[in-house]
């Protein structure tokens, strides 16, 4: 009956692709005509790409045929019906045969896929009640000795490129994310003639002043900076001076003109900018960020792209060798003006060692949460008023914290900040004082660590310290410890590494190319093959997408259109803000049923209004809610119908602004509520993104610590001690005689402890009283001679 299907068979189009029959086990005669594809490259100079990592490529899942179409039986009426053991045993030889792996990996199935696709295929054909009438005539002859088992790979090969799309597209999708010549990507800009004027120079330099002159003097300008306050700052002076300045942030929109008429003069941070917008002057603002591994693409799309007769680019030294190789791939020559800082700033001899030796215009540099808390209130503790900066305070808050502390008239003289300070704000600082000079990070793949702060970082914490035009002519650095100080100094005199490449991402449109080669892909999925199959040359890398495909993640099940989702993927939260992210969610649900989010949903949602904080965790949370509004208002410039209520919003925010000031006023009285709240012994005052346990945490986030304690507490103390030095410090040997802890306990370590608010004088009094008590009942804390003594005998027992 087999060979009454051949007529037939010839008119079959897949069965002109079996060619493969062997003799005698020889090697293939013919390979199929699919076999040809993927191996070759879709490099633009024909060179071989790199491998794509298949493990990123999800299949799609077939549906086995359950029959009912009376095409589903033509195979089983020209021969018979399949004999599924038979037929299981012939799909797992051709599973082992060298030669199908070897036409498998031609094809762009690695061993990996080649797999999956086996899995699929043979589920496909086993729980099939009827299967196409080419395979089932092959699988017949096969059975019955008139075929052989390598008939089947075209019928394998077309399942596999079903169920893996992207093998039938590598070539094109290879082509998509081809990103070695960025400069292409903005003809208008390589219309014409930009001139490129990089003004190099330390922090407190005069750089930006200049090229700030030139952008108010010229017809039309683009500032473009890394912070809303910075473009707030260059939009209020611009106007100030009589020059109409617009200001275009994520979240806001502010016309110069009274009639919303767009100014020929815009300042905004840098993801803003406008690339097809002609403008006589442009100003991009720190530069050096081009290598940052999240923002680093904003820099350079910016460099690239602006269309501006002159480009005027302010940053570090560092980065002029490659802004200068950037703009030799545009045919534009960089001219580099080099700029010395305006006051002398010195590192101190000595450290500061305690909070008793502070003075007018201090400023101590924190890397954490808990350390901005512990300090602030042992400042307080000591009778002066401090300032408090960091990081997710919002914007006005901050400018409020700078102007108390920059007041003459305000008896706030101290300041306590994070890095924050670093750009953004113009305080009148006298002495920059590190508290600690380890920092967690983030690294290029998206890890945390904890690790030294770069030359950079420091360069640019300690360059606050004596602003031109303050009441300070010099600065001065030095550091809480005397440990650390050393270490400092080596730090800002090493030379800062050169910037080595400029960072990219996938845009919206390459996203929607991929989306269209592979429409049952997740955008999470589409972002890991685009990563895995871009190509970039040596002066730019992909900047790390974590943060993006977190939020693609979270919102995937929400019926939402590629282009929306993009959009929803980039708002600018910290995904490690709960209530941020669990809005976001909710915000996605409601767009998706077409549901406009509104003035009073908001509301309940945040439940608004909110009283001044009473604790810490409040005031967290009244960071988190601030946050919210930042949100809703980036969406609304996105999603204008569905997020209508801006103003109404932007009306709520800067009331919280002000409740939060309130409760950053009154910190020290949180932390007090706080601790009191907390567990005895409680050292923590919020969760941080990288907690204490371990040697992972920057160690000197040193919280007071109250409550009773035990000899193993002392312990737990000193081994702390030891992890808050950037180097590590000898160990303590705590012997088991009272002698030796009294010694212990008049010792410079003890003091050190009893400074950083780790040990207090009744702490160090009731251990010692414990101490003794334990050596009169005969039990011993630490190593003792007697626990010695035990030890010993009990091993030389084991060994009898």
């Amino acid at each position: 009956m087999s060979r009454c299907a051949w007529p037939l068979l010839r008119r079959l189009p897949a069965r002109a692709a079996l060619a493969l029959r062997h003799g005698g086990g020889s090697a293939p005669r013919a390979r199929p005509a699919a076999a040809s594809a993927s191996s070759s490259s879709a490099n633009g100079d024909g060179g071989a790409s790199r491998a794509p990592d298949t493990s990123l490529f999800v299949p799609v899942p077939l549906k086995p045929g359950l029959g009912g179409a009376a095409e589903e039986d033509v195979g089983a009426e020209l021969t018979r019906p399949l004999d599924k053991g038979e037929v299981l045993k012939n799909l797992n030889k051709f599973y082992k045969r060298k030669e199908i792996q070897r036409l498998g990996a031609e094809n762009g199935l690695d061993a990996r896929l080649f797999h999956q696709a086996f899995i699929s295929f043979r589920k496909y054909i086993m729980e099939s009640s009827s299967v196409s009438a080419d395979l089932h005539i092959i699988l017949n002859d096969i059975c019955c000795g008139a075929g052989h088992v390598d008939d089947l790979f075209p019928f394998f090969l077309r399942h596999a490129k079903q169920i893996f799309p992207m093998l039938d597209c590598m070539d094109d999708l290879r082509k998509i994310s081809d990103l070695r010549l960025p400069p292409n990507w903005y003809p208008d800009a390589r219309a014409i003639q930009r001139k490129i004027i990089f003004h190099a120079g330390p922090t407190n330099s005069g750089k930006t002043y200049h090229a700030i002159q030139r952008f108010l003097s010229a017809k039309s300008g683009i500032y473009c900076g890394p912070l809303k306050l910075l473009a707030h700052e260059i939009f209020q002076k611009s106007n100030d001076a009589n020059v109409p300045c617009d200001l275009v942030t994520g979240e806001e929109r502010l016309f110069a003109s009274e009639d919303s008429r767009q100014a020929p003069h815009v300042a905004c941070t840098i993801e803003m900018c406008s690339t097809n917008t002609p403008y006589e002057v442009a100003v991009i603002d720190e530069i050096q960020m081009i290598r940052d591994p999240a923002r680093g693409w904003a820099w350079t799309r910016a460099l690239l792209g602006l269309c501006a007769e002159e480009i005027h680019v302010c940053g570090e030294p560092a980065a002029i060798d490659l802004v200068t190789e950037l703009m030799y791939t545009t045919g534009e020559e960089v001219e580099v003006r080099n700029y010395e800082r305006l006051t002398p700033l010195t590192v101190l001899d000595y450290a500061l060692e305690s909070l008793d030796n502070l003075r007018a215009g201090d400023c101590i540099v924190c890397f954490s949460k808990n350390d901005i808390y512990s300090v602030s209130r042992q400042i307080e503790a000591r009778g002066l008023e401090c300032a408090v900066i960091y990081g997710s305070l919002p914007p006005g808050t901050k400018l409020e914290q700078a102007k108390k502390f920059n007041d003459p008239d305000d008896p706030c003289k101290i300041l306590v900040a994070t890095d924050a300070i670093g750009m953004g704000l113009n305080l009148c600082i006298r002495r920059i004082i590190f508290n600690s000079i380890v920092k967690p990070t983030v690294n290029e793949k998206g890890e945390k660590e904890i690790d030294t702060i770069t030359t950079s970082q420091a360069l640019q914490i300690a360059g606050r310290a004596g602003r031109f035009g303050s009441s300070f002519r010099q600065g001065e650095v030095t550091t809480m410890h005397r440990d650390d100080l050393a270490q400092l100094r080596d730090i800002l005199r090493e030379p800062v590494p050169p910037v080595q490449a400029a960072g990219l991402h996938p845009t919206p449109e390459q996203i929607e190319m991929f989306a269209y080669h592979l429409p049952d892909a997740t955008l999470s999925n589409l972002i890991d093959i685009f990563v895995s199959l871009s190509q970039v040359d040596g002066m730019y890398f992909v900047c790390n997408i974590d943060d993006f495909k977190f939020l693609a993640d979270m919102i995937q099940h929400i019926p939402l259109n590629l282009r929306s989702r993009y959009v929803f993927c980039t708002a600018p939260l910290n995904r490690k803000e709960p209530f941020v992210c669990t809005t976001l969610l909710k915000f996605a649900r409601q767009f998706s049923r077409n549901e406009p989010l509104t003035f009073d949903w908001l509301c309940r949602h945040t439940k608004w209004p909110l009283a001044a904080p009473k604790n810490i965790k409040e005031l967290v949370h009244l960071e988190a809610v601030h946050d919210v509004f930042d949100l809703y208002l980036w969406l609304s410039y996105r999603f204008m119908d569905m997020f209508p209520d801006a103003a109404l919003v932007r009306d709520i925010q800067k009331k919280l602004d002000d409740i939060i000031q309130i409760g950053v006023c009154n910190i020290t009285k949180l932390i007090r509520a706080s601790q009191s709240a907390a567990a005895p012994g409680t050292a923590e005052v919020v969760a941080e993104d990288f907690p204490l346990s371990g040697t992972q945490r920057d160690p000197r986030a040193g919280s007071e610590r109250h409550g009773a304690a035990s000899t193993e507490a002392l312990s737990i103390a000193v081994e702390a001690a030891g992890l808050r030095r950037a180097k590590s410090t000898r160990p303590s040997r705590l012997g088991g005689r009272q002698e030796e802890l009294k010694s212990y306990g008049r010792g410079s370590l003890a003091n050190r402890l009893l400074r950083e608010g780790l040990l207090t004088q009744e702490m160090l009094r009731q251990l010692e009283s414990e101490w003794q008590d334990q050596h009169r009942n005969g039990r011993y804390g630490f190593g003792s001679k007697r626990d010695d003594q035990h030890s010993s005998k009990e091993t030389r027992k084991k060994r009898k």
